[in-house]
This record gives C-alpha cells, structure tokens and sequence, in this order.
C-alpha cells in the first residue's frame, strides 16, 4: 500500500504528472455533470427509519391488511377563532366547498354538516373558539402535490369560515420540513463557503491559501453531488438530513487534508529549491497519514451499514462515498493544486529555499516544551477537565416529540401547538390497537378488550374504531393521559407490550393484540436506537483501533488514540449539553445527538491524532522520545490547530439549520473539536507518550 501510494504521489509531483491529475479531474468534473443526474433531485424530507421487523410496523401492517382502505397520509386541520366562537355551519359548508372541489389526493373529509350535535362536541376546544378536523391524503401524492392540495383546503376553509387555519399532522409537517430544508441548504452551503474563507484568509493572510482549498473543495463537490445521484437514480433515497450533513462532511475533511498537506509542502519548499521535489516530499511524508485519516474516517462511515436504524443506515452510501472521493482528491487534486500554484500559494508570506523551519519562540513550540518537561502536571490537568465535563451525562434527557425540534413559527407546529394547548395531551396521535382472532369478535368481546385497556397505566380513554369485514380483527384508538411523545406515555405503552398476552387473557378472549401509531414507533425507535449506539460505539472503537494497530505498529500507541478520543468524545457531550442549556436554553435533545457526535468526533477527532502520531515516528527513528514529542508537537500544532478551528466553525455553521437536532448536533462537534484539537492533540497524547513511551536501549 506505502509503495503504490508513494507511486501516485511521486507521478502527480512531477510536471507531466500534475497536468494529466488537473486535466484527469476537469475531465471526470464535466462528464459526471452532464451525463449524471443531481443529487437534489432525489433528495426525500426523510427515509423510512424503522427496520421492517419492528413491532409497530408489523402493527401497522396488520391493519392494513385487516382495513384496506386504512392506509393513508393524515393531516390535522385546525381553525382558531380569537374574538368569538367558530361557526359550526360554515365549517360544515366549508368542508362540503372542500369535498366538492376534485382536491388532487384528497381522500376523505368529515360529513361534518351530517353529524349530531353531540359528535360534533368532539372536534371543538371547550370555549368553541377552536376547532381539530381530520382529513386523509393518498400516500402516493408528491411532496409538492401535497402542498398545494393542502393551500387549495386551507384557502376555501379560511375564505368560508373567516378564521385562522392551520395545517398539521403528517402531511403538514412532511411538507413544511421540505420546505425547510430547500431554503436551509441554500444557506448552509452559502455559509460554510463564507466562513471557511474569511477563517483561512484570518489564519493564514494568503487569498490563494483559502482559494485552493475550495476550489478542490468545489471540484470534489461535484463529483460527489453526481454520483450520489446516480445512486438515488438506482434507487438510494438521498435523505435531506443526510446530504445537509454531507456537504459539512465534504467541506471539513477537503480544507482539513488541504491544511495537512501545504502545511507539510511549506515546510519542504524551505528544503528544496524545486516546487516539484518538495511536493514530492511532502507526499512522501503526508502521503500515508492523510490517506490513513481519510480511510479510517471512510471505515467508521461503512460501519453504519450494521445499523438498524434506517436515518443511520442511510448516511453510510452518503458518507462513505463523500470520504471516498476526498481520500482520492487529498493524495491527487490537493497535492495537483498546490504543485501548480508552487510558492505563489504562500503570498505575501512566500517560504524561502534555505529559510529556518519553526521559530524557537511559536506557541506551539513552548506548548510542546511544557509537555516535555512537565508531562504529569500536562496530563492530570487535561484529564481533570475531560472528567469534569463528562460528568454532565448524568444530567442528559431525551426529547422524543420531533416537532419540538422545528422552528416555533413553523405553522405545523403552531397548529400542533394550538391541539396541545387546547385539547387533551393524548389527542396528538392516539394510539391504534389491533386485535386479530380465529373467532368472530362480537361486541361483548370489545367491551372486554377496552376495558382491560382502560386500566392500564396513564390510559384516558378507549374506543372501538371499527371491525374488519371478514369480523376477525377490530380497531381501537387508544389516548393517554400525557403527551404522546412523552417518556411517561412511551414507558407505559412499552409495558403494555410487554404485558399484551396478559391483556387479552384477562379480557377473557382469545387472539393477538398489536399496537400502532407515533407512540408505539417512539418506542421501537428508542429501543433500537439504543441497540444501534452499543454496537456502532464497539463496531467503530474496535475497527479504528485495529486500523491504528496497523498504522503504528504498536499496542499501546492505539490505546493512548483511542482512549483519549473516547474520553473526549464523553467529555464534548457533557460539555456541549450544559453550554447549550446556558447559552440557549436547550436542556434536552434527540436521541440521534449522541451516535451522530460519536461517528463525526471520534472519526475526525482521531484524524488529528494520527497526524501528531505520524509525525512522532517520523521523528522518532532519528530522536529520542522527548526531543521526537517536542519536534512533532511544535510542526503540526499550527496546521492541526487551523484545522482545528476551521472544522469546528465548519460544524457550527449547522446552528444556522431551522432544526434544533442539528443545531444541537453541530454545537456539540464544535465543542468536541476544539477539545480534540487543543487538549488532547496538544497537550494529553503528548505527555502520555513522554510518559509510557521508552526510548531505545542503545
């Protein structure tokens, strides 16, 4: 592997070789932009994230077999009136105006004029000045079909009724978030240019120091971009969420080998006169750490394949062929780039032929000599720090209920807001139970059944809502007590599962009990997100860590990378909670926060490491332990540092996204990063090797 890559490397640092590289990428860029889809134009609101095996799909299953006209895409109409109390006849001409109008999709509204007075009771708050009305979608419609069947209702009800209509449910979220998140990747792209440029015209005050970068940057871009539409041509739904993330991914690991490999060029342009053999150099000392950093960042992406999380499961397409490209770009396009550009790339600050490395008084420098020289005081103080944060995760609490991670002003939450206020917790989504027998199921054996249900913990209410027409399965809605999403409501249906059995014994009946809907999902997606964090965090820990084995050669190296990164990992968690709760008053989030921080900081986190490492052993052939720590901390502590800084602003720039998952996501890398880069990097791997490491007996 160290041969053929020192083959690629040695080719592309050669005249002829920097111009066939260039003209190879411009060539590749063109066809794959004009023969390959875009990627945007696949792009879903979200992907299927339950496994087909969980209990409340093979739930949900069930009674669309049972009911077969069950299946489709509910929305929650709300209407508000502020001043007086709704009229009950316009609603009703109003929803007859909607049934009437041949709505593309529509597939059932409410004979709301036809029902009793004490039907109708249901649907109104107790001042009557709001009203929930359900209506149904045909599961097939697009997103953008969706929308404007969902204006089309909205406007005849607002127009008809005189009051403030929302949209929510399903279908109104579904395309609220789409609309999100067309106008936040806009920005986020935007953004993450922007403030990569201005940080790398800051850190370096060279213009062709931060335009190289992103234009390899731009060209790995696209490249990505049309393959990954390939993919979603093929069939890979190319969830947004994923592809927002992906783009942070591609910016952060480009600029990040970028810094690592002109840093590495600028120093050997100071040893040789020739741009080309300097570059050759830099390859051949750059060459195996980048390409091991971006191949180990590769591996804890494909990873994720063991998940069985559908949103996990589908960032590892994504990812891994957005690492794929880069690990390409940074051992070719980079090394090309800066080849072409040769000392010019370093104006006004141009490194001479002959000129003296590092300065003795740089910061890192002294950093490094304080290592040396007091290496306890360096790790004990560090590792103090690292505990202490950590220690916050005895605080962290889970938010279930995803509408809480929307921007408020969003109108499918504000009319989730409005139900939630104005009516019963549990009446956000009732909770559907299927009972399937051998037996014709008469109307005694529903009384039964409801009223075994209706003893069970934070239960409100049970109503039958149906029998299938052959009479062997019938339908209840089921509300609890407390808000659906809740960890009380989730906690309580969990244990009605667990009890069904049970249930339907001392209903005095006989046959199978299944239950469906948004509470039944939360908790199946609790439990295998839970799984999938156990065996991700091994998978991923035990995979980098045999990587490393490799790398280095040694045993005890890894467990010095790995352990400090797993600590910094507890320690960005514990930390980035309790500053967003002090700086945003965020005091919960998404169960995805923990397994999306893990993948990105221990992958690019242990990036940095290698590159301190790598320098390290280079080092240490021809220098004794100390004199090797000092050498390596004081050459790669200005370029990881810049990374450092540059990859944690990139992640922050996440906080511009209108969902607070990714907001919190991005924050908690950002701190993480910065941990990584300055603490450990720094300061705690280098005195635990000035401690452990031995030098060689002579």
């Amino acid at each position: 592997m160290k041969n053929i890559l020192r083959h690629i490397t040695d080719f592309v640092a050669t005249k002829k070789g920097m111009w066939i590289t260039l003209g190879s990428w411009l060539v590749i860029t063109v066809l794959l932009a004009v023969l390959a889809p875009s990627a945007s134009e696949y792009k879903v609101s979200s992907v299927a994230s339950l496994p087909e095996d969980a209990k409340s799909v093979i739930a949900q299953k069930n009674i669309d077999e049972h009911f077969k006209d069950a299946e489709s895409l509910p929305a929650i109409l709300v209407l508000q009136s502020e001043e007086a109390e709704l009229n009950i006849d316009a609603i009703g001409v109003a929803l007859n105006k909607v049934s009437a109008s041949d709505i593309n999709g529509l597939k059932e509204v409410i004979p709301f004029s036809s029902l009793p007075p004490q039907a109708l009771a249901g649907f109104f708050s107790e001042d009557k000045e709001t009203a929930v009305i359900p209506l149904s979608f045909i599961t097939s419609l697009q997103t953008s079909d969706l929308e404007n069947s969902l204006e089309e209702v909205k406007t005849i009800v607002a127009d008809e009724t005189g009051s403030t209509v929302y949209m929510t449910g399903p279908a109104g979220i579904a395309v609220d978030t789409t609309k999100l998140f067309e106008r936040a990747d806009i920005v986020l792209l935007l953004a993450t240019v922007g403030i990569i440029l201005i940080l790398l015209i800051i850190i370096y005050r060279s213009p062709l120091l931060a335009f190289i970068p992103l234009l390899a940057a731009a060209f790995v871009y696209e490249v990505v971009n049309q393959i990954l539409g390939l993919f979603g041509k093929a069939g890979l739904d190319l969830a947004s969420q994923s592809t927002s993330i992906m783009s942070i991914l591609l910016f952060a690991a480009t600029i990040d080998y970028s810094l690592f490999v002109f840093s590495r060029y600028r120093e050997e342009l100071k040893n040789y006169e020739s741009k080309f053999d300097a570059m050759k150099w830099a390859m051949r000392e750059t060459g195996i750490p980048v390409s091991f950093a971006g191949g180990t960042v590769l591996a804890a992406m494909l990873v994720l394949f063991f998940a069985e999380f559908g949103d996990y499961k589908n960032f590892a397409p994504i990812f891994g062929t957005t690492m794929f490209v880069i690990m390409i770009a940074s051992v070719t396009l980079i090394p090309a780039l800066f080849t072409l550009f040769g000392r010019k790339s370093f104006w006004p600050k141009i490194p001479k032929f002959g000129e003296e490395e590092v300065k003795a008084n740089s910061l890192w420098n002294k950093i490094g000599t304080f290592v040396v020289n007091k290496p306890v005081v360096a790790a004990l103080s560090i590792l103090a720090i690292l505990v202490i944060s950590s220690l916050n995760l005895f605080n962290l609490k889970y938010e279930f209920d995803t509408m809480k991670s929307f921007p408020s002003d969003m109108a499918s939450r504000e009319g989730y807001e409005i139900i939630e206020e104005q009516f019963e917790k549990g009446d956000l989504a009732p909770t559907t139970v299927l009972f399937e027998s051998e037996n014709d199921i008469t109307e005694d054996v529903q009384a039964s059944l409801i009223k075994q249900l209706s003893k069970q913990n934070l239960v409100s209410s049970v109503r039958a809502s149906g029998i299938s027409e052959d009479g062997l399965a019938a339908q209840f809605q089921l509300t609890f007590k407390e808000n659906p999403y809740s960890s009380e409501s989730m906690d309580a249906l969990e244990q009605m599962i667990e009890d069904a059995e049970s249930i339907v014994s001392d209903s005095n009946v006989q046959g199978d009990i299944y239950f469906a809907g948004e509470t039944a999902s939360q908790v199946d997606d609790r439990s295998i997100n839970n799984r999938d964090l156990i065996v991700i965090v091994l998978l991923e820990t035990l995979l980098i860590f045999i990587l490393l084995i490799v790398l280095t050669k040694s045993i005890k190296m890894p467990v010095y990378m790995m352990g400090t990164i797993l600590l910094s990992f507890l320690a960005a968690l514990g930390l980035g909670m309790f500053l967003t709760n002090l700086f945003f008053d965020i005091d919960t989030i998404s169960n995805r926060v923990p397994l999306y921080s893990f993948v990105f900081l221990v992958a690019l986190g242990i990036d940095y490491n290698i590159i301190l490492i790598s320098r390290f052993m280079e080092e240490r052939e021809k220098h004794s332990v100390k004199e090797a720590v000092q050498i390596a901390v004081s050459h790669t502590g200005g370029v990881i540092s810049s990374a450092g800084i540059l990859l944690a602003a990139t992640f922050a720039v996440l906080m511009t996204q209108p969902i607070q998952l990714l907001f919190v996501f991005g924050f908690i890398v950002a701190v993480g990063i910065i941990l990584d880069t300055f603490l450990i990097r720094g300061i705690l791997l280098p005195s635990l090797i000035v401690l452990f490491e031995k030098d060689k007996k002579l």
